[in-house]
């Protein structure tokens, strides 16, 4: 179920980043109109160039009947599918083209706007199609290097630039139409997984929220209830010992029937109570052995060796229960023991001015992608030597290549830093150390003690950013 939300997430964000709005090209060519309308009439009126003045207008004017028309036929809101966007654009490139045919061809300056439409297509659409609409600029400025109309220039004399200048313009605009398209999708496309990621890991820390919430409301609930039950209940007896022998049959079975539902509701809330109690509560200030030991408990049923060591300066120190550092912290548990051969080695160590964890695994270790590219979204892959088969659930239950990612921005929004390195050989495996400033792991548990610390200062929730 998990799985199938965050593949529904990551497909509704794809779809969403990648469909451009008919508004933004809309507004765009009306800037490409307003920009070509004041050039021809500046060169023509203005400068008194000798050029097409009346098709140079029908072809700017093509461009504003489209808008208008598209501005009519769809609201602003409206986006466009790939290849509504593509023909869009085309018809831009083509009507650039037709207008530099009537201008001088590659001699006018303005040749280089081709390379509009393909930046636009590249940060917007998938690959494939930014390369048709590359190959379709690149093409018509061949066409325009050998057929245009002269360059229009002052009456009686004539400008005509040498060949090889036209070609290192075309060159130019081949390069830029490939460097600029490139550039642009590969940052776009950073830029959408980013975005599509930290959205993932909103909708996971508000589940874990949620559910960390749940235990706390039914502590309130039992505690609230608590009251009126205990008060059904001595009316109840009350009742009884009133009328005693001398209520009727029906009364009597009335009254069995309250007691024996009270009892029930009773255990119902001591239910409630107890699962409270033992997952900690929603505000319960825990110390540092016990979250680790929260974090290992359910793994200890696997087949590996969790070697488990606490130590420090002082006294321990304890923090209050942050869902999305507990996830964080699980996931990259859970990933240490997928990955180990038979040993998973955590080490909880403090001092006066830090806490910290070690998650040590005796396993392949990182891969070296993996290593240049941690805190990048979609790394999948720890290590050639397990497959995708082998990790099933090892990201999180997301199957995108989230864990490691989401793991990583939960905590270090906690105040922590992050690192993650391989073993120093002979060991194998990989290491994974969680570093809190010790003031910013327990600053927010000032005031709750808890009993399990020994006087300890409690601990925390432990954030420098809201999660």
């Amino acid at each position: 179920m998990v799985s199938t939300m965050f593949e529904t997430l990551q497909t509704d964000l794809v779809r969403d980043a990648r469909h451009l709005r008919l508004d933004t090209l809309v507004r765009l060519r009306w800037l490409a109109v307003a920009g070509q309308g004041a050039a021809v009439a500046g060169a023509h009126l203005g400068l008194g160039l000798p050029l097409p003045f009346g098709w140079c207008f029908l072809v700017i004017a093509a461009s504003s009947w489209l808008n208008l028309t598209l501005r009519i036929r769809y609201p602003a809101s409206h986006r466009l599918s790939d290849d509504a966007a593509v023909l869009l654009l085309a018809f831009d490139i083509i009507q650039l083209a037709a207008l530099l045919f009537l201008t001088g061809g590659l001699q006018n300056p303005f040749a280089l706007l081709f390379l509009a439409p393909v930046l636009i297509s590249a940060t917007a659409l998938p690959p494939a199609r930014t390369l048709a609409l590359g190959l379709l600029a690149v093409g018509l400025s061949t066409l325009l290097a050998l057929v245009y109309r002269p360059l229009p220039w002052f009456a009686g004399e004539k400008l005509e630039l040498p060949f090889l200048y036209v070609s290192g313009v075309w060159t130019a605009i081949l390069l830029g139409t490939a460097f600029t398209g490139v550039y642009a999708w590969r940052v776009a496309e950073e830029a959408r997984q980013l975005a599509q990621a930290l959205a993932a890991t909103e909708l996971v820390l508000a589940r874990e929220q949620h559910l960390s919430q749940l235990d706390g409301l039914a502590a309130a609930a039992a505690h609230e209830l608590g009251t009126p039950l205990a008060t059904i209940t001595v009316v109840a007896k009350e009742l009884d010992r009133q009328l005693g022998p001398t209520a009727s049959p029906n009364v009597a079975e009335d009254l069995a029937l309250l007691r024996d539902q009270v009892e029930r509701c009773r255990g119902i809330l001591s239910k409630l109570t107890s699962l409270d109690a033992d997952q900690g509560g929603f505000i319960e200030t825990i110390s540092l052995s016990h979250l680790v030991e929260e974090l290992v408990a359910p793994q200890r049923a696997l087949g590996i060796v969790l070697d488990v060591t606490t130590k420090g300066d002082g006294p321990e120190p304890a923090c209050r229960r942050n869902p999305g550092v507990m996830f964080g912290l699980g996931n990259i548990v859970d990933n240490a023991v997928d990955f180990a051969e038979s040993c998973v080695a955590i080490e909880a160590r403090w001092s006066p001015d830090r806490v910290s964890l070690e998650i040590r695994d005796d396993g392949p270790g990182f891969a070296p992608d993996v290593l240049l590219r941690v805190g990048e979204p979609y790394v999948s892959t720890r290590s050639a030597a397990k497959t995708a088969q082998e990790r099933t659930g090892s990201d999180g239950g997301t199957g995108l290549g989230l864990g490691l990612f989401i793991a990583k921005t939960l905590i270090e929004r906690s105040g922590a830093q992050l690192n993650l390195a391989n073993a120093v050989d002979p060991s194998t495996g990989a290491v994974v150390r969680i570093v809190w400033p010790r003031h910013v792991f327990e600053r927010e548990a000032k005031g709750h003690r808890n009993p399990g610390t020994g006087g300890a200062a409690p601990l925390t929730q432990a954030r420098d950013v809201p999660i």
